[in-house]
C-alpha cells in the first residue's frame, strides 16, 4: 500500500477503488449516528498552507475531529517552506511531531521533497501539477449519481490545470474517458496525458466546447485563472470566450449528465449560476464530498 498521496498515478486501482468504498463507508455511518473517534485517536495532522483555502482547511480539519485526531493548521507565515527552513529539514522535524502531513503549496516538487524525507504520510492537498483530493472526491460524487464509473464520458471545459491533470489519471485508473475542450495553449501537460494513455486511459483534446459536451455524461469546469495566475486573469477571460458552460452545453451532454465544479466558481465566466443550480448539478454533494474522501484517505495511510 502506498505511504504517500502525492498524484493518483502513484495509487494502483485497487487502492484507488478501497479508499472510495471506505469513505462511503464512513459517510453513511456518520449519518447514521455511528462515532469513529476512536481510528485517529491520539493523532495528529499537520496542515501546511502556502496557498489559502476554505474546503481543503475546513474538510482535513472537519474530517480529522470526526475520526477523533486533530488537524494543526501552519500558515504561510509560519512555516516559510524553503525560504525560513529547507523542505527537507521541515519534513523531518515534523515527522517527529505529527503523524501525517497534509501540503496545499504551489510547486509540485515540494510535494515530492516532503514525501522523500517524511517518515509519515504526506497528502498533496493541491499543487501546481496534481489535486488529487479533489479527483477523488469528484469521483466519490459520480459514482453516487451514476453507481458505476467505468464507460463513464467525462468532460472538462477549462485549462489544462491541475484539477484537469488529477481527473485525467482518476479516469484512467477507473474506465472513464476524459475529454477537455479548452483555447490553443491551455492544453494539460503533455507527460500527464501520455502517462495516462499508456495506463490505457482515453484522453481527448478538443477546442470546440459544444463538440466535447456531446453525449457527455458529466459536464465539469473550473475557474480560468488560477491561484498564482491572477496576472492573466483578462486575458484569460478573453481566450475561454465561448466556454462557458451553460444550459445550452447541458442540453447537448447525455441525457442525465451530471455537472460539477471544484469551486470557488466565478458566475458567468466558466459557468453560469443558471447551470450551478440546474437539477443535474452536484457541485455542493461534490464540496462535501471533498470530506469523505479525505477522511477515507487519512484512514487508509493514518488509521
Amino acid at each position: 500500500m502506498q505511504r504517500h498521496l502525492a498524484t493518483l498515478a502513484d495509487w494502483e486501482s485497487q487502492e484507488i477503488w478501497e479508499t472510495l468504498e471506505l469513505a462511503a463507508h464512513l459517510k453513511r455511518e456518520l449519518r447514521g449516528g455511528i462515532s469513529h473517534q476512536q481510528v485517529m485517536c491520539g493523532k495528529t495532522l499537520a496542515m501546511v498552507f502556502q496557498k489559502p483555502s476554505l474546503r481543503t482547511r475546513v474538510s482535513f480539519e472537519v474530517g480529522m475531529n470526526q475520526l477523533g485526531g486533530q488537524a494543526l493548521y501552519l500558515g504561510p507565515d509560519e512555516i516559510k517552506l524553503g525560504q525560513r527552513e529547507t523542505t527537507e529539514d521541515i519534513a523531518i522535524v515534523l515527522s517527529g511531531y505529527v503523524d501525517g502531513i497534509m501540503a496545499r503549496v504551489f510547486g509540485h516538487d515540494v510535494i515530492e521533497e516532503l514525501a522523500k524525507y517524511a517518515t509519515v504520510p504526506v497528502i498533496n492537498g493541491l499543487s501546481d501539477l496534481y489535486h488529487p483530493c479533489q479527483a477523488l472526491g469528484d469521483m466519490l460524487t459520480i459514482w453516487e449519481r451514476k453507481r458505476v464509473l467505468e464507460g463513464l464520458k467525462l468532460t472538462f471545459l477549462g485549462d489544462g490545470n491541475n484539477v484537469a491533470h488529477s481527473l485525467i489519471m482518476a479516469c484512467a485508473k477507473l474506465g472513464l474517458s476524459f475529454r477537455i475542450a479548452c483555447p490553443e495553449g491551455h492544453e494539460p501537460n503533455e507527460q500527464v496525458m501520455a502517462q495516462a494513455r499508456a495506463l490505457g486511459g482515453t484522453v481527448d483534446v478538443l477546442h470546440d466546447p459544444r463538440e466535447a459536451a456531446r453525449g457527455a455524461d458529466i459536464l465539469y469546469t473550473d475557474v480560468w485563472a488560477s491561484m498564482g495566475q491572477e496576472a492573466e486573469a483578462s486575458q484569460r477571460a478573453h481566450a475561454f470566450q465561448g466556454f462557458t458552460l451553460d444550459k445550452a452545453l447541458i442540453h447537448e451532454a447525455a441525457q442525465g449528465c451530471m455537472v460539477l465544479h471544484c469551486l470557488p466558481a466565478h458566475y458567468d465566466e466558466e459557468i453560469t449560476y443558471e447551470a450551478s443550480r440546474d437539477p443535474a448539478s452536484a457541485i455542493f454533494e461534490q464540496a462535501e464530498n471533498r470530506l469523505h474522501a479525505q477522511k477515507g484517505v487519512l484512514a487508509r495511510l493514518m488509521g
